[in-house]
């Protein structure tokens, strides 16, 4: 089966096993456990901010800076269409959090400094929620893995700052948009009040995720993290795999997205496929076909794995575990299903 539903399905390698089984381990919770330590303070350097917390995952990244941010009680968070918290993470923004999170119009998912600014609430007025919180989603996951300009990320910015708002980089891909653009993490990432990088996607690390911002916000994340059941001892079993990932999986994303291109352009030559090529930038492609569920069911039966974002919306995700050749075969089954145009 070649796996392109999503970059979370790759495996750790070899030379990642081994990494994590031979790590240097001791109690996270009690600051001794070496590796995390190392992590943490090199995410935070690579992200351009003071200080990092070592996570299980990107959804607790998300929901600790939320919380960090948002004082429980009717304030609001502005977000892009699709965005990940919105979608993907069992309502916590509203149950855990007690935010509002309300939909900024733009394509794709990205929007722009005036979107924000428009969409500010009074914050005198006592019948409106108090808008608190702005996050970005670099590059957007269900938007294609279209990247944010750096140019329009300090528009934002600036909007933000004009207002006194918040602001939270959710960087699950950070490095695949680094890798398609050559603007460092730490470029993207530094102005943002909070940020943090996934390990587990295009990186290949099976679990965590490290959340950075100043030290005095991540002293507050760890409370955080106990109480969400976060805390974990010898983490650096999980962190290792994320430093080996930091270490060799990083260049070879430009593979990933080479691949992207050659599905993207394959995809658009068959009957019935509708594909922005210009908005293939990293290793995410979305196209249209008239029935998503049903163009994804036959392509399962011919040995692929995409995914149906919505009724006519499919996604194929390249990764380290989709080889030049896979991509090839994966075209071929979607002829199979689709014909040539």
């Amino acid at each position: 089966m070649i796996n392109l539903f999503s970059d979370t399905q790759t495996l750790p390698s070899e030379g990642m096993r081994a990494a994590m089984a031979n790590a240097d381990v001791g109690d996270e919770q009690r600051f001794e456990d070496p590796t995390t330590r190392a992590l943490e303070q090199r995410v935070a350097e690579l992200l351009g901010h003071e200080a990092a917390v070592f996570l299980p995952s990107g959804t607790m990244c998300n929901l600790i800076a939320f919380r960090l941010h948002v004082r429980p009680g009717g304030d609001e968070v502005l977000v892009g269409a699709d965005a990940h918290p919105l979608k993907y993470e069992s309502g916590s923004p509203g149950a855990v959090v007690g935010a509002i999170v309300t939909l900024l119009a733009g394509a794709h998912g990205i929007f722009d400094g005036d979107a924000v600014r428009a969409a500010v609430r009074d914050p005198t007025d006592r019948y409106a929620p108090r808008t608190r919180l702005v996050s970005v989603e670099q590059p957007v996951g269900n938007g294609g893995g279209r990247v944010w300009p750096l140019e329009l990320v300090h528009d934002v910015l600036a909007a933000a700052a004009e207002h006194d708002l918040r602001t939270h980089l959710d960087g699950a891909r950070l490095l695949n948009a680094t890798t398609a653009t050559g603007v460092s993490a730490a470029a993207f990432a530094t102005d943002f009040h909070t940020a943090w990088l996934d390990f587990t996607k295009g990186l290949g690390a099976p679990i965590g995720a490290c959340l950075a911002g100043s030290r005095q916000l991540i002293d507050e994340a760890w409370r955080y993290k106990q109480m969400l059941g976060g805390a974990m001892r010898q983490s650096g079993i999980a962190a290792a795999g994320a430093w080996y990932a930091l270490d060799h999986h990083v260049t070879r994303l430009a593979e990933d997205h080479d691949n992207a291109r050659v599905l993207a352009e394959g995809l658009a030559a068959l009957a019935g496929i509708e594909i922005d090529l210009a908005a293939v930038q990293t290793n995410i492609v979305v196209f249209s076909v008239a029935d998503a569920a049903q163009f994804v069911a036959a392509l399962e039966r011919h040995g692929v794995l995409m995914g149906a974002l919505d009724a006519t919306r499919v996604r194929a995700v390249t990764h380290l575990d989709v080889a030049r050749v896979d991509v090839e075969d994966a075209l071929e089954a979607a002829t199979a299903v689709a014909g040539p145009a």
